[in-house]
Formats: C-alpha cells, sequence, structure tokens
C-alpha cells in the first residue's frame, strides 16, 4: 500500500490561515490502514483547524467529507454538488489523489495533508517500511521475492556490496543488509545456486526516468 504520514498542524494552518471555507477531504483506502487520511483523521484536523480559527476569532466553514478513493473519478463525483461551497480543500489522500483531485475541480485549490513517503507494508502496529519503488520490471523472481531496488541502499542487483558487516547495511546498523536477506531467503528455498548467476543489467526504461508512466489495457478500455 501507498504509506503518507501526517503534515505538521503548523504547515497546514499556513496554507489555510486566510480562507473563510474549507474542506477537509479524506480517503477510504490506503491513507485509512496507515491512520493519515482517513474519517478518524479528517474529523481530528477539522477540530483542530476550527478551533484556531477560533482562536483567531474567525468564523470559517470547515467541512468534513471522506470519500472511498481520491485517485477515482466515480468516487471523486460524490463532492461535485457540495465543493462549490468551499474556498479551497485539504486533502488527506497520498500524493496521487490530491492530484487527481486537483484535475477534477481545477478551479478549487487542493493543499496537501500528508506527506507521501512509499510503498510498503505494516510490520507492526504504527510502524510501516518500504518495499517498492514501482520500479516497471520485477525482478522479485530471481532475488527471492527480496527487492533490492527498494531495500539495498546502493539498489545493487549484484551484491552484497563490501560494506554491509554481520547482515546489516552500513548506513546504519538498524538497516538489514538486502543481500544478506536474500541470500537467506535463497537458503530456505533450496535455490542458493541462483545466487551464482550474475545479473543482468537492469531494464530501467520502465522506470520513471522517463517521465510519468502509464499502465494501459486495452482489454479494459470501453
Amino acid at each position: 500500500m501507498i504509506v503518507a504520514a501526517k503534515k505538521p498542524i503548523e504547515e497546514i494552518i499556513e496554507q489555510v490561515k486566510g480562507l473563510r471555507s474549507l474542506l477537509v477531504l479524506g480517503c477510504n483506502e490506503c491513507v485509512t490502514v496507515c491512520e493519515a487520511g482517513g474519517k478518524k483523521e479528517v474529523g481530528v484536523l477539522a477540530s483542530a483547524l476550527r478551533m484556531y480559527f477560533l482562536q483567531q476569532g474567525r468564523e470559517v466553514n470547515v467541512g468534513e467529507h471522506t470519500l472511498e478513493r481520491q485517485c477515482d473519478t466515480e468516487y471523486l463525483e460524490e463532492i461535485r454538488n457540495s465543493i462549490d461551497a468551499y474556498e479551497a480543500v485539504v486533502s488527506l489522500a497520498c500524493g496521487v489523489g490530491i492530484q487527481f483531485t486537483a484535475e477534477r475541480y481545477p478551479s478549487k485549490p487542493v493543499y496537501p495533508g500528508v506527506n507521501t513517503c512509499f510503498m510498503g507494508a505494516a510490520l507492526e502496529r504504527g510502524v510501516w517500511a518500504e518495499r517498492c519503488q514501482g520500479c516497471g520490471s520485477c525482478i522479485l523472481a530471481s532475488t527471492g521475492a527480496v527487492c533490492p531496488v527498494a531495500r539495498c541502499a546502493k539498489r545493487l542487483l549484484n551484491g552484497p556490496c563490501g560494506g554491509s558487516t554481520a547482515g546489516k547495511c552500513e548506513i546504519s546498523k538498524d538497516v538489514d543488509c538486502a543481500w544478506q536477506l536474500i541470500v537467506d531467503r535463497l537458503k530456505t528455498l533450496g535455490r542458493l545456486e541462483d545466487y551464482e548467476t550474475l545479473s543482468p543489467i537492469k531494464d530501467w526504461s520502465t522506470d520513471r526516468a522517463g517521465g510519468p508512466r502509464k499502465v494501459i489495457r486495452e482489454d479494459l478500455r470501453s
């Protein structure tokens, strides 16, 4: 899932302090799971903004709404009849949802209420870790389903480097060496001989270096 973190309330206030009305817009997908932008977080942020405006002696209309997804036109249409009541939107969706909302309602400023961090998984309650960078050409079949692109600091396709020590990366003793994880995984699978096969130069043409990417499924297009 896409993992996001709440922006400091001071940063959000700086964005909206001159408004007379605003809509705090949440998303029921990834940001709800990582507890950064769901219905609960919408309520908390809206309450904090109302309190700020009251302390300033101003009456500001702070609305609340949470969509199933902000990256889907169908769900964005839910606010079509109500969005004109607000000067701007504070979106608690990921960066994708924020941009898509802005594209759908071009006359409304859309401010981010979260920082989009990475694609990851929950290690435990309140702890998420990066697992994928969306490189567009997955190599997990040859690395025991451990991604060196996302988990190796140097993105090495043939490792480990000379900086790893006792299974830890040289950047921090708290970071596992991705290639140690790969070797351990291949050993568990009885495929350690795969480690001796050098990986060819990766095809980076599917990465984002070529600009914004698209996935097109002709069988699904209407």
